[in-house]
């Protein structure tokens, strides 16, 4: 029996550059965070698909850290397939960060980890 493990295949995906989420193929509807069943069905036929990285800022804070340490940006983003993720904003200051705003994801790497994080589309700031 295969065994379904859609945290590591995420954290994989990830480590290929790659922003993927889940969608059941009987409803459609798109999953995250990672899971072994949709969450209003329980069906269990979810499969990985290429997200497009669009997103709108729903609610953002600042953490606020002690200098020579950087301020930033902590950031609920709805993506445009319906989820909604924890992340934060890059490119601008943490406080030019507003709610409504549009965001587009990239893959980074950080302390050897990869994760996903958000910048300004279109040139808002």
């Amino acid at each position: 029996m295969e065994q379904i493990r859609p945290e590591h295949d995420y954290e994989a995906f990830l480590a290929d550059g790659r922003f993927m989420i889940q969608r059941s193929r009987s409803s459609g509807a798109y999953v995250f965070y990672p899971r072994v069943a949709e969450p209003r069905t329980g069906v269990r036929d979810l499969e990985w698909v290429e997200a497009s990285g669009d997103g709108t800022v729903y609610a953002v804070t600042v953490v606020r850290k002690r200098p020579p340490e950087k301020d930033y940006s902590v950031v609920l983003v709805d993506l445009a397939e319906g989820p909604r993720m924890m992340s934060r904003v890059d490119g601008i200051e943490p406080t030019a960060v507003k709610i409504g705003m549009s965001v587009k994801a990239s893959v980074v790497t950080e302390d050897g980890k990869p994760l996903v994080i958000f910048t300004p589309k279109g040139g808002q700031a």
